[in-house]
């Protein structure tokens, strides 16, 4: 009788833990994607100081200027697209997860 009430039981949490498997997988994949951004960003300003003392006019140092900043808004752009795909699929998985728990325990017709 325990063996059926523990083998329920165990059933019964195999949506929540469905449900915790795709939200750590999401937390760690959206960590990643924000850590590499971080590091762009370091590298990019890295690389803009080493650039910086070859600038002998204000036009180079314009220039300079804008390639951070373009290659910053760049990896931004990406970061928060991947984030947002990231999300969706999370999204789209939990969404099943729970219409297939939901139509498990309704009524049958």
């Amino acid at each position: 009788m325990f063996q059926d009430m523990s083998k329920k039981l165990n059933e019964s949490l195999g949506p929540m833990k469905e449900l915790v498997e795709i939200q750590t997988k999401m937390l760690e994949k959206l960590t990643r994607l924000q850590m590499e951004c971080a590091q762009n960003c370091v590298k990019a300003t890295m690389q803009q100081t080493q650039d910086l003392p070859a600038c002998h006019s204000t036009e180079e140092l314009i220039d300079l200027q804008r390639n951070f900043a373009r290659i910053v808004e760049e990896t931004l752009v990406k970061t928060s697209s991947e984030n947002l795909a990231a999300l969706q699929e999370a999204r789209d998985k939990m969404e099943k997860v729970t219409q297939d728990t939901f139509d498990a325990f309704a009524p049958k017709k």
